[in-house]
């Protein structure tokens, strides 16, 4: 089988969890009308890209975008494992950079008042980055 279909299965896996990652959380800001804290601005901002990103090596088959995805992946999975920190309060109030916009702790940061934000953002990035591991182990066999 060639490297490239190898890959190709969980790329587009990390693309599809990338795809809902970002449409949920349109629908959370735009539809619900949530607004995003400070530390969900930074994840968006490396969730969006990695759709674009796989999409791009999903359609051309081509592996190098793993390597353009994992920079984003791991920016998300860092800052998703911060603000679970945050919202958690095992950091200090000190360190928390939400000054403006909605607060990076507040029980509004809920999915049906249950699942924070801030873990299924943790967990799409870990599913993401395992997947890209994946990906890349299976390029390079």
């Amino acid at each position: 089988m060639p490297a490239a279909q190898r890959h190709w299965a969980p790329l587009f896996a990390a693309w599809l969890i990338a795809l809902l990652a970002t449409a949920g959380a349109l629908f959370l800001g735009e539809v619900m009308g949530m607004a995003p804290c400070v530390l969900c601005w930074y994840q968006r901002i490396a969730m969006f890209p990695l759709v674009v990103i796989l999409g791009l090596g999903l359609l051309e088959a081509d592996g190098r975008s793993i390597r353009y995805a994992w920079p984003f992946a791991w920016a998300g999975w860092s800052l998703a494992v911060y603000h679970c920190a945050v919202f958690w309060g095992v950091v200090t109030e000190g360190l928390v950079p939400c000054g403006k916009g909605g607060s990076c702790a507040d029980a509004e940061v809920q999915v049906a008042g249950v699942v924070p934000i801030p873990l299924l953002s943790a967990i799409a990035f870990t599913g993401i980055l395992a997947l890209l591991w994946l990906a890349n182990k299976r390029v390079k066999a």
